[in-house]
């Protein structure tokens, strides 16, 4: 079983984090992924920075400037998962990139790449279905889950040719637009949710604008399987620039606040990471 299957299977509700590799530098990056672990990320999603990443909002798309003018590169990304993977060997990890990445990459070196770092999934936010043949057959080569992602005005046929091709979970988008920060989330998120799972018997989460307790109690009240909070911790990285020892106390508290949103499980959960001996 697949650290992201095993995740879904022993937990009911699922929190996944966000950040951007190389933000707010290469090295300090490390220390933001490593706090969002510790401090209850069940499943962390680390962005690929890109000059122009067009299905985020004004934050996320700052994180991604911030990280490009380090010098952060898909290097540096695989070298980061590597220190993630020794870190906390059980935890999934997943890849959030634009096809440009992989196509410039080539799509069986960036697969490879992923893998003998340890991610276990890799979500293509602008590759249509019907391109995907281009980056599936890498994926299955190497034991990477293809995150699909499905949005409100996802028709029920585009629906079905999506999953058809996807593992790992789903990403349900709960609103239109780009990511970011919203004061309430849309009313049909339930809807949405019933209506993919009729289609699959994947795990699913919901992202874009979840970003308080109550929208990830919406969430969960509608039934996914999991959560992804992004523009609200990614901001919080901004705000303490300069000052890690602050950047990690608010993740630790924004995280530690958004959790109590989740529907508990019945049992408790497994450590978040695991120390590698020797």
């Amino acid at each position: 079983m697949s650290r992201i299957a095993g995740l879904f299977a022993r937990k009911s509700s699922v929190f996944i984090g966000f950040t951007v590799a190389g933000d707010p530098g290469i090295e300090a990056s490390f220390g933001v992924a490593k706090t969002m672990i510790d401090a209850g990320a069940d499943l962390l999603e680390i962005a690929v920075p890109y000059a122009d990443p067009v299905a985020d909002g004004p934050v996320i798309e700052r994180a991604h400037v911030r990280a490009l003018r380090a010098g952060t590169t898909p290097d540096d990304v695989f070298a980061l998962v590597r220190e993630l993977r020794g870190y906390a060997p059980a935890l999934p990890l997943v890849l959030f990139t634009y096809h440009n990445i992989i196509h410039r990459r080539g799509p069986d070196r960036f697969f490879s790449e992923a893998a003998a770092a340890g991610a276990d999934g890799v979500l293509i936010v602008d590759l249509p279905v019907e391109e995907s043949g281009e980056v599936a057959p890498y994926a299955a080569r190497y034991g990477i889950d293809r995150i699909a992602l499905i949005a409100p005005t996802t028709s029920p046929e585009r629906q079905h040719a999506i999953l058809s091709g996807a593992s790992g979970f789903v990403y349900l988008i709960s609103l239109e637009g780009v990511t970011g920060e919203r004061d309430r989330l849309p009313p049909g998120i339930a809807g949405l949710v019933g209506a993919v799972r009729e289609k699959t018997g994947l795990p699913l989460a919901v992202g874009f604008g979840v970003s308080r307790p109550e929208h990830v109690r919406t969430v969960a009240d509608a039934g996914a399987n999991g959560v992804i909070v992004g523009s609200a911790l990614v901001r919080l990285i901004e705000e303490h620039a300069g000052d890690e020892a602050g950047m990690q106390d608010a993740l630790r508290a924004a995280i530690a606040t958004l959790r109590r949103g989740l529907v508990p499980d019945p049992e408790p959960d497994m450590p978040r990471r695991e120390r590698v001996e020797g």
